[in-house]
């Protein structure tokens, strides 16, 4: 990253965060919660009583660190957490997270990601490289440097921009250079740059594309370190889904899946039975570009990856033997959905009813993090009459795993936590 980057994160830590607030809440999100992790990079199979070596590059201030390490505490799993980050403003408040909650095994350095194969410290079974490859000159580099840290059978959890998401977002940071490039110069500092971006988003016109796009709040209500992060930055570019995918390709990388599945289905948005027939045979990558074309508010990607010859086997598959996990903040879901045949989604700007498959509220109450399919289908079988046959049972699991799945809520792993 170039100096000026790192200056603006010295400056203003992204994103803003209070430690205090551990004490209170854990932030969960995607990549690197551990059953994700788990479900999409080891086919649900990592032991984590084994040691398991992790690396979070570009930190930040935090959030994928201090989820990952809590996670891992509260597996008792040994591991070790390297966090390198340019920014010592920002592992100043990771630190502090982490004291707060109490969490050990972390390594805590300040450098660059792309110095990571002359420093000696992988192999990484994990690494979580979250909104730091987009910011670099030459992301390819970026990514190469941590392929080369990563263990033969390891994983990624990356996030980068997404380019449609981001409609209006590059032409405002061209207007905001062109008016601090004739401000005065005691008008060049931040304090004074981030006035400038206030002033000008009230003067947005009703047709500025900015103005129109519903998915980029988070960032402007984010305080002045989302609005630096937004609209300030010296340096940021966008993805497409195959730009994103050629990234990775390029690295020996294939993506193993995209977070939240559901928004890269087009049959998530298409309804006409003739135009999602003629999508179907079209590969995982070109499937989520089109669904990224008919959606238009992916404004950013989050993709695990794992080595070429791991695509296609990284990802937990339903068979007798896995356990099903419910995502925390799931556990009401099998109530809500008694008697519902649809369940609304609405996110950045975009609203859609996804079908609920029958039978879901029974299945997924039976859903408790320790019994495998086959324990499920007798407790449900017991009670539920249209699903004593086990081929009964097993076609409407798969219709409430795919379609929960997809929603990111239902994962897998082999044997118990």
């Amino acid at each position: 990253m170039s100096d000026k980057v790192r200056q603006q994160y010295e400056l203003l830590p992204y994103p803003a965060r209070d430690p205090r607030e551990e004490a209170q809440r854990l932030i969960e999100g995607s990549p690197s919660h551990l059953i994700e992790l788990n479900h999409y990079l080891f086919a649900g199979a990592r032991d984590f009583a084994r040691p398991f070596r992790a690396l979070v590059a570009g930190g930040g201030t935090g959030d994928g660190l201090i989820m990952l390490a809590q996670h891992l505490q509260d597996a008792g799993c040994p591991a070790e957490i390297v966090y390198l980050d340019l920014s010592q403003a920002s592992r100043a408040v990771a630190e502090q997270r982490a004291r707060v909650r109490g969490l050990g095994g972390i390594t805590f350095m300040t450098g660059s990601l792309l110095d990571l194969p002359s420093l000696g410290l992988g192999p990484f079974d994990y690494i979580d490289c979250c909104g730091v490859l987009h910011h670099l000159a030459d992301p390819p580099a970026g990514l190469a440097a941590l392929e080369a840290v990563l263990a033969p059978d390891g994983g990624m959890g990356i996030m980068v921009y997404g380019a449609l998401g981001r409609t209006g977002v590059y032409p405002v940071q061209a207007m905001l250079k062109t008016l601090n490039a004739y401000a005065p110069a005691p008008a060049l500092t931040a304090t004074a740059q981030l006035a400038t971006a206030r002033d000008l988003l009230k003067q947005l016109p009703a047709t500025n594309w900015l103005r129109r796009n519903p998915a980029i709040g988070d960032h402007l209500a984010g305080g002045d370190a989302g609005l630096a992060d937004l609209l300030l930055h010296p340096q940021d570019r966008a993805y497409s889904v195959p730009e994103l995918a050629a990234l990775a390709r390029g690295a020996g990388l294939e993506i193993a899946a995209f977070i939240e599945p559901w928004r890269y289905d087009p049959a998530s948005y298409l309804t006409d039975a003739g135009l999602l027939h003629r999508l179907q045979n079209l590969d995982p990558i070109a499937r989520a570009a089109f669904a990224e074309q008919l959606a238009g508010n992916l404004k950013r990607h989050t993709v695990y990856l794992v080595r070429t010859e791991r695509a296609g086997a990284s990802v937990a598959r339903p068979d007798d033997g896995m356990v099903p996990v419910l995502r925390a903040g799931s556990g009401a879901l099998a109530e809500s959905l008694k008697g519902r045949g649809t369940l609304k989604v609405s996110i950045d700007g975009l609203e859609v009813r996804l079908q609920v498959p029958p039978h879901s509220a029974e299945i997924l109450a039976a859903v408790d993090g320790k019994r495998t399919i086959a324990e499920i289908r007798q407790t449900v079988g017991g009670t539920v009459e249209a699903l004593k046959d086990p081929s009964a049972f097993g076609a409407a699991f798969e219709r409430v795993y795919n379609t929960f799945n997809k929603l990111n809520r239902l994962l897998l792993r082999r044997g118990a936590a």
